[in-house]
């Protein structure tokens, strides 16, 4: 069934707070150039699954795939809330992503999302070109006086959260080193309009339980929210003040791109941390893309 859409309005009507779906997803579920990051012709492919805890107890576990071909790629995502959580609330979702390749670049094409818990659901589907969203369908939320109102300038430069997951390393240089973390990500996700400011933080390394073993790139994340949240929220105002957001990237085998391995984001209870527990790559040759065939995966 078709979502209401307000076609009078840039943002579909929709301006729902995109913390809920804001960084996880965009991590997953990340400056991106309008067209996207930048990619080597080399194609692979990452299987992972994780892991989400807070305070150190279980809270959910997710999934993650990415294909790069020669000229597409693809992002699927889906997550559930797990353990004692469950007993307080059922939630569920799932997120996909699209595009072209176009002369080594990732080029942003479509993007959906579907979100339930106990109470309702929601569902994103938006279209893009260039790093403009020329098509928004996304479910409506009453309108708030302390929102901050999407227009049509927030439409464009932008990224969806799925495909902000990813960091391409330009050219034949480094893929792991403090440039991939010298970026802002212009996010938009169907409800709202920000940006995480990227720093490099340390060079570590990372061991999954299935899959990588081998060095990882950590980056600060400052979260800056620019249209469609509520200022005056004691969330939107705790993540702004943060400075300790990280994020831990891997590579994906046979490309120069990054994958999101890690995300800390510390709360008032304990850190809330979502964590790879298999990040397996594969490294697939133009010849045998067309079969989909991996020449090696690590580990």
């Amino acid at each position: 069934m078709r979502l209401p859409q307000n076609r009078g309005s840039p943002t579909g009507g929709a301006c729902r707070p995109a913390w809920r779906g804001g960084l996880l997803v965009a991590v997953l579920g990340s400056a991106l150039a309008i067209a996207g990051p930048v990619l080597a012709q080399a194609q692979g492919k990452l299987e992972a699954r994780y892991t989400a805890t807070l305070a150190g107890i279980p809270i959910g576990k997710g999934a993650w795939t990415v294909e790069i071909r020669e000229h597409q790629y693809s992002a699927v995502a889906n997550g559930r809330v797990t353990g004692l959580m469950r007993a307080i609330t059922r939630g569920d979702g799932t997120a996909t992503a699209e595009g072209a390749m176009a002369g080594g670049r990732l080029v942003p094409a479509a993007y959906a999302a579907h979100t339930a818990d106990d109470r309702r659901s929601s569902e994103v589907r938006m279209t893009l070109s260039s790093g403009t969203v020329t098509d928004l369908v996304a479910e409506p939320v009453p309108p708030s006086p302390d929102r901050i109102p999407l227009t049509e300038a927030h439409r464009h430069g932008v990224v969806d959260p799925m495909s902000a997951a990813l960091i391409g390393i330009p050219g034949s240089g480094e893929v792991l080193s403090p440039e991939a973390c010298r970026r802002t990500l212009p996010i938009f996700d169907g409800y709202q309009r920000f940006d995480l400011a990227l720093s490099f933080k340390r060079m570590d390394e990372a061991g999954a339980e299935h899959g990588y073993q081998g060095p990882v790139v950590v980056c600060s994340v400052a979260y800056r929210p620019i249209a469609g949240h509520r200022p005056a929220r004691f969330a939107i105002k705790y993540l702004m003040e943060q400075r300790d957001i990280e994020i831990w990237y891997a590579p994906i085998a046979g490309t120069h791109v990054l994958a999101a391995f890690r995300l800390l984001v510390p709360t008032l209870v304990g850190p809330a941390v979502l964590q790879a527990t298999q990040f397996t790559t594969a490294a697939v040759s133009a010849s045998r893309a067309g079969a989909g065939s991996p020449d090696a995966k690590t580990q």
